[in-house]
């Protein structure tokens, strides 16, 4: 059914009227009726300026994403996804054209064809099926560090100090275990001098931070440190001439959705190192990369206020990049205002209001949006599945109308692919090979280990006699270590003051998040 220009719905059509290239994300409801003729879409060049998908459970928000990847990569914009429950990895294959699908394309005027695109598939340490994501511990850097570890502020500034002091010292911490043994120096006898110009690390907080660092190992954490550390530059990819059509970059992570700190996290480092070492673009004509931030609520539940002043000015300055970032969350209540404020476009699926929070919640998010011609709240109850309101950033900048939308149908598989097919596309890769395999190179720990073991060697047969009188007084001491002092009396450290200055040269810097600049 056609709209008139002057009715509410004509007026809410105009303002999706866009020339330029754009998104078709589906047809305007209005009062109960689908029209067609009228699209709503997202203009291409504004998928920069960020965005959030946001609905109950089950109300459609993964078919939203895959969605608007497609079109995406059809365009030649790179896209990144987290596939947290494992149903994302169907956009390699082309979807199958059941009843459901034909009668929701007729419905939104929309000529479906079946087709597959680009993927490459990753996963979080190689844990699942995937090319290994790593990142060494230097390059992820004290404030994510502080949140996977879920330390507290006094704790996160100790650790902040031991990176600044590994920094200052040019000493890249590769693994868990370079950061374990620079922790148990500083608090030793000989570390302690290092520390006096920058402030102390009492050995009670080095024994949490110790302790903590060996729970997260302990539930098989550790192998996401280390080498060869993951180039983010990867996700921006777009697949050989003749084809051009964006990558979209998978990141599998049923084998770790019960590590909900972890992988928010993580995702966090992807974007800050892509913050961190992209270059100014300003306003393109389409972005470099989308990146979609699936479960959001996960990154900013229990977050220091150093880490949620860093999302915000990620998010802030990265649509400068080429980057845009869509956060992926049941209510727009889940992100901080300042980071919400940021984000232009809008796709909110149903809400429900089945208790008074519920209620609460509807009424907060219903705020949220520009004046509107719907009574928003009975539109946001009463939405079906693939259904949703939109509002999105016009060619010009400024926000369209509020629009109920029937969305499309995505035109590849709605579902997953089979574990074999998965298993060949990561296998059949250009970048198996350079990340399959982890890599566990001299870095500072064995450096020290030798030097240590050469100079013990050499005190030995100058200072025996000294050491006979000393034994019965270091045992005394020594009856009831601490875990610190555990690590520290294994004699690594004795010789680390003298040789620490040289072990990687020059200073390492860091970016907002105080993960560290990418040395190309």
């Amino acid at each position: 059914m056609s709209v008139s220009e002057q009715s509410p719905a004509g007026e809410i059509a105009a303002g999706y009227g866009f020339t330029g290239a754009a998104l078709d994300l589906g047809a305007l409801l209005w009062d109960g009726t689908v029209h067609p003729d009228a699209r709503i879409r997202i203009p291409l060049p504004m998928l920069n300026r960020h965005g959030l998908v946001a609905g109950a459970t089950g109300t459609g928000k993964t078919k939203t994403l895959q969605l608007i990847a497609e079109q995406l990569s059809a365009n030649g914009v790179p896209v990144f996804l987290a596939d947290i429950k494992g149903d994302v990895s169907g956009i390699a294959a082309p979807g199958q054209a059941g009843e459901k699908v034909r009668e929701r394309a007729g419905q939104v005027g929309q000529e479906w064809a079946a087709k597959g695109f680009p993927c490459e598939f990753y996963a979080l340490g190689g844990i699942g099926p995937g090319i290994p994501v790593r990142a060494t511990v230097t390059s992820f850097g004290p404030v994510l560090l502080s949140k996977v570890l879920q330390l507290n502020r006094t704790q996160e500034q100790s650790l902040g100090l031991i990176f600044h002091y590994a920094d200052s010292k040019g000493l890249e911490l590769v693994d868990l275990k370079d950061l374990r043994a620079v922790v148990a120096f500083l608090v030793s006898d000989t570390g302690k001098a290092e520390l006096k110009g920058i402030g102390g690390l009492s050995t009670v907080t080095a024994g949490v931070i110790l302790r903590s660092i060996t729970a997260f190992e302990q539930e098989g954490a550790g192998g996401f440190f280390g080498e060869p550390e993951f180039d983010t530059a990867e996700f921006l990819r777009t697949a050989p001439a003749p084809d051009g059509r964006g990558v979209v970059s998978v990141l599998e992570l049923p084998a770790v959705q019960d590590k909900p700190q972890l992988f928010s996290t993580f995702l966090m480092w992807l974007l800050a190192d892509l913050y961190g070492d992209l270059p100014e673009v300003g306003d393109l004509e389409k972005p470099k990369l989308v990146f979609f931030f699936d479960e959001a609520h996960l990154l900013f539940k229990g977050a220091s206020k150093a880490f949620l002043e860093s999302i915000t000015q990620t998010v802030r300055l990265i649509r400068s990049k080429g980057v845009g970032v869509f956060f992926v969350t049941q209510t727009p209540k889940d992100v901080p205002s300042d980071v919400l404020a940021q984000l232009g476009n809008r796709v909110q699926h149903a809400l429900r209001a089945f208790t008074p929070d519920d209620a609460k919640a509807l009424k907060a998010t219903v705020r949220t949006f520009p004046d509107s011609a719907y009574d928003l709240e009975e539109v946001l109850t009463g939405l079906g599945t693939g259904e949703a309101v939109v509002t999105v950033l016009s060619e010009s900048g400024a926000p369209t109308p509020v629009a109920a939308t029937r969305l499309r149908a995505p035109e590849s598989l709605m579902g997953p692919i089979g574990a074999e097919a998965l298993e060949a596309a990561v296998k059949g890769s250009s970048l198996y090979g350079r990340y399959a395999e982890a890599v566990d190179r001299e870095s500072a720990y064995e450096k020290l280990t030798a030097e240590q073991r050469a100079a013990e060697a050499k005190a030995e047969e100058a200072a025996a006699p000294r050491e006979e009188r000393g034994e019965e007084s270091r045992r005394e001491s020594r009856e009831e270590p601490s875990l610190a002092e555990k690590v520290v009396g294994s004699g690594v450290f004795s010789s680390l003051a003298r040789s620490i200055g040289t072990q990687l040269g020059r200073e390492i810097t860091r970016s907002i998040f105080g993960t560290a600049r990418r040395r190309r």
